[in-house]
């Protein structure tokens, strides 16, 4: 190998109070919507204006409780309904860990929709303001997850510089795949993400920036998971192509549909030429 690291066997717990712990994981939790909450103050004054800073601040409650709900919802659905199904009292148990970012997606859109009804505001025009944000949790996570030694990635080539070896998985070095996924679905689509909605024509485009985001996460989610050890309990999940069964894991399965789903919010875009006002 031409440079082989050594998993640096960092403490997942933050702080110590007593018999109570604050794990890195939970932090980065608590950072992200504490840093998307300040950005979101911004971003919804631009114009188009779509809602006020008093809005903002109701809806971070909202997004707290669609993020945690919905992440573990997902997880216990789409990674181990057998196991929840069956236990169903450790379903509560977040501190076991066990978050799904398509769940998370599905919650805080879900958030967002009954937040905007009840508010009067633009459903879709505050939905791309917090899309933009979006980023800035995902690089925490991944963060959190490298920190933790968890969710690391196949055993990588010869060739390939700073493999990484993780002592719980064994001597072979691997990708560090939670950082790859850091900078493809935290840094690049936060960049891509915030530089388009610098452009006022985007923004008054309802939909655009939600549809971006919806193909940029999938299209790093499909390629960071070609670098990502599958989960032990589902391995890879085999379809037919056309000549040989191709293997698939479950995070790429569900990012596939948000492709359609952002193109067709990307379309439907064009047909908006202005976004109503905040209130109404």
């Amino acid at each position: 190998m031409m440079s082989v690291l050594i998993w640096p066997d960092l403490n997942p717990v933050a702080v110590h109070l007593g018999p109570f712990s604050i794990r890195w994981y939970a932090l980065a939790y608590i950072a992200a919507l504490l840093l998307a909450w300040r950005l979101l103050h911004r971003l919804v004054r631009e114009a188009p204006a779509v809602a006020s800073p008093v809005q903002v601040d109701d809806f971070l409650s909202w997004a707290t409780l669609g993020v945690v709900l919905g992440g573990r919802l997902g997880y216990v659905l789409f990674y181990q309904p057998g196991y929840y199904f069956t236990h169903p009292l450790m379903i509560g148990a977040v501190w076991d860990g066990g978050m799904s970012f398509h769940g998370g997606l599905i919650g805080v859109a879900c958030a967002i929709a009954w937040f905007c009804h009840h508010n009067r505001v633009d459903t879709l025009g505050f939905a791309d303001r917090v899309a933009v944000t979006a980023p800035i949790g995902l690089f925490l996570g991944r963060i959190a997850n490298f920190i933790n030694g968890e969710l690391w990635g196949r055993p990588a080539p010869k060739w390939w510089p700073f493999a990484m070896i993780y002592p719980r998985a064994g001597p072979i070095p691997r990708y560090p795949s939670e950082l790859y996924e850091a900078l493809l679905e935290g840094v690049v689509l936060f960049i891509v993400m915030y530089r388009l909605s610098r452009r006022e024509k985007l923004r008054r485009r309802a939909g655009f920036l939600t549809g971006s985001f919806l193909v940029g996460y999938a299209i790093a989610r499909i390629i960071g998971e070609c670098f990502r050890q599958p989960d032990w309990f589902l391995r890879y999940l085999f379809f037919l192509a056309p000549d040989r069964l191709l293997p698939v894991t479950m995070g790429q399965l569900l990012s596939v549909p948000l492709i359609p789903i952002g193109a067709w919010l990307i379309a439907r875009s064009r047909r908006s030429e202005a976004l109503p006002p905040a209130s109404r």
